[in-house]
């Protein structure tokens, strides 16, 4: 396992949440999960059999174990923060029931291989801010999982109970507790947005072909993936234009989330305006908009969906 360097994980986050959209496939799982508790006092070899005894399936067992372990284990924000290890290891998670994102990673791996299915820790890289754009780092900053259902390459499949369990906050002091549904199998096409394998034989799926281009895209929030954001455009995190010179932006959700208000955020933390309410259209979950920008500069944006942050670019507007 290579080092993992210090990583910031964060979900930029405000008072309203999305709904989750129920799946409907795992929802009698999740339900019976929920119902065993915490299991305070098992190990996690006991833990790992009560949760998957009921199923049948490697990827019911999966799910049962991706769920207990995203709304039963913590991310650890002063171990994260100063990259400390040492209690990475499945039976110290599930004493102290906090992680690093690797331990995360290493128990879902060790919960798998007690249920017999093949689970890999992966290493990579990630991204969470808009300073982070074209600034490409050289050791992996992130840790993830891959479960195999069949024996064909599409038969594996991206597990990160670490961001389904919830965020932290930019301090690194506090974590907020915050299931998403849709870090189970994620959609590859998006993960592999989010996230970059340092062995290429864990990108599942293909797209993004190598490091600087990944360091290249935009910053894609927890919410993205939560609304199954598909085909985001532009690709590119760093928009060069000119003042009054229209920007299109474009995405496409789950056309089953009724979507509000579509806005844009100018600036960072410290100098930030007002949420800009923008025109767009959406045609059955296809979202379009374009924004002119009137001042000559380089700033952060974020765009936003219904109060939600959804993605964050760097521009650059010249004359």
């Amino acid at each position: 396992m290579k080092k993992v360097l210090l990583i910031f994980i964060t979900v930029f986050a405000s008072n309203y949440l999305f709904a989750q959209i129920a799946i409907a496939k795992y929802k009698f799982i999740d339900d019976e999960v929920q119902k065993l508790g915490s299991f305070a006092s098992k190990n996690v070899a006991e833990i790992a059999d009560a949760v998957t005894a009921k199923y049948n399936t490697n990827e019911q067992k999966a799910r049962a174990i991706f769920y207990w372990i995203a709304n039963n284990i913590a991310i650890d924000p002063k171990a994260t923060k100063q990259n400390d290890q040492k209690n990475k290891e499945p039976e110290k998670v599930i004493a102290l029931r906090k992680a690093t994102p690797l331990g995360f990673s290493l128990l879902v791996q060790e919960m798998c291989s007690y249920a017999k299915i093949r689970c890999l820790s992966v290493d990579g890289f990630v991204k969470n801010f808009v300073a982070e754009i074209n600034e490409k780092i050289d050791e992996p900053n992130y840790s993830w999982n891959v479960v195999q259902l069949g024996q064909s390459p599409e038969t594996w499949y991206y597990i990160d109970a670490c961001r389904a369990s919830g965020f932290v906050d930019k301090k690194q002091t506090t974590f907020t507790k915050q299931f998403t549904s849709q870090y189970f199998f994620a959609d590859k096409k998006l993960f592999n947005l989010i996230c970059f394998p340092n062995n290429m034989a864990w990108q599942l799926g293909g797209g993004i072909n190598n490091l600087k281009q990944y360091y290249a895209l935009p910053i894609f929030c927890n919410q993205a993936i939560g609304l199954e954001m598909r085909k985001p455009l532009p690709l590119t995190g760093l928009i060069k234009t000119k003042l009054k010179m229209p920007v299109s932006f474009s995405f496409a959700i789950n056309n089953d989330i009724t979507v509000s208000k579509i806005s844009i955020l100018i600036g960072d933390d410290k100098k930030q305006q007002k949420e800009e309410p923008m025109n767009f259209t959406n045609n059955n979950g296809n979202i379009s908009f374009s924004y002119e920008f009137k001042k000559e500069d380089i700033f952060p944006i974020k765009i936003m969906i219904d109060g939600q942050e959804v993605l964050a670019y760097l521009i650059e507007v010249k004359e």
